[in-house]
């Protein structure tokens, strides 16, 4: 009877790992090795405030996951101890933390990911990180646009100067 339940347990484990695999923006797999009790708390803490789901999980139920979810290139980063950070909304949130984080530690090692359903590397994860946020995206995009318009304002008002100047 014990065995059943730890079966079904681990079924239904595996059920939800390959749910936030496929609903999830972008996945970031990492290697926590040698981060001490206070590092993870703060790491967790920055995770949670960015909306990202940040777990430690078993390989093996990850790897089963992986193969219902289509993703199975993603096995091959699947060794030793292995956080995954999900997030659903903002493709770009979990590997900036996830960077930034290992900037400061040593011991936090990108190994890979999922970034808008395709597997993905350490140095594609990192250039990643290196985007703007979203917000940043937007107001880069909102000066662009509102840059003809100040343009054209500041020449009209130039011009007028200038025939003020002249009377």
């Amino acid at each position: 009877m014990a065995n059943v339940k730890i079966i079904q347990e681990k079924q239904q484990a595996v059920e939800e790992i390959t749910a936030k695999l496929r609903e999830s923006s972008s996945t970031v797999v990492a290697d926590y090795r040698g981060l001490n009790v206070a590092q993870v708390t703060e790491l967790r803490k920055q995770l949670r405030e960015a909306g990202v789901e940040f777990q430690v999980l078993k390989n093996s139920l990850v790897r089963r996951a992986t193969e219902a979810a289509e993703l199975s290139d993603l096995n091959s980063i699947l060794v030793g101890p292995t956080a995954i950070a999900f997030s659903v909304n903002d493709a770009v949130a979990p590997a900036k933390i996830l960077n930034d984080f290992a900037k400061k530690n040593d011991a936090l090692k990108l190994k890979g990911g999922v970034v808008e359903g395709k597997v993905v590397g350490a140095q594609e994860i990192k250039a990643l990180a290196e985007l703007p946020s979203r917000e940043g995206l937007l107001s880069m995009l909102l000066s662009v646009l509102q840059a003809p318009m100040r343009n054209f304002a500041l020449a009209v008002k130039a011009v007028g100067e200038q025939k003020e100047a002249q009377a």
